[in-house]
């Protein structure tokens, strides 16, 4: 048996896509990383489809297929693997490949997409705790602030209310004797 090419993670974490609010991985770059064409994992997946429901598996419509095309720059020979919109795979239903596509190859490479997943939402997930700490310290220096606003404004009313009772006439005490010419 000859040894397999390892798949690292971060070639895999490249192939996943953010499409309908899904982690997903398209039909052609599983069948790439498996080493098969794209047209037997597409039979594949046809011949099981009771496998694969709506979480687990979609079709882009033509509408997501050309938003997608116009994020990615695309060359002419790169739009041919694409005449038909891809099936999009979610986590689960990556993992349930593994069962529809049954190879040493895709057994490796379902290990790696799995540990890419698992680290893309550990990564996710200390974000949103960095998130919530952010507005913690936000709303915290908020606080501060509006209380030394407060406090900043009595100086600026007190020093103003000094300046003004300065400014005003004062009244002199007593008889004004006139000067004599």
């Amino acid at each position: 048996m000859n040894k397999l090419k390892k798949i690292d993670e971060e070639t895999v974490a490249s192939k996943i896509y953010y499409i309908r609010g899904e982690k997903v991985m398209l039909d052609r770059d599983l069948a790439k990383l498996y080493g098969i064409e794209t047209r037997a994992l597409k039979q594949a997946v046809k011949r099981n489809l009771k496998r694969f429901p709506l979480d687990f598996m979609f079709v882009l419509s033509k509408k997501e297929l050309i938003y997608w095309r116009s994020q990615f720059v695309t060359s002419s020979s790169d739009k041919k693997g694409l005449r038909y919109s891809p099936m999009a795979f979610t986590e689960q239903g990556v993992a349930m490949l593994s069962s529809v596509v049954n190879s040493d190859r895709a057994i490796e490479v379902n290990i790696s997409i799995m540990r890419a997943f698992v680290k893309m939402r550990a990564l996710i997930y200390s974000n949103l705790e960095l998130k919530e700490k952010l507005k913690e310290l936000e709303r915290m220096t908020n606080e501060k602030f509006s209380i030394n606003d407060k406090k900043i404004k009595l100086i600026f009313e007190a020093i103003k209310s000094l300046i003004i009772k300065e400014t005003k006439p004062k009244f002199e005490i007593g008889f004004r004797i006139p000067k004599k010419k």
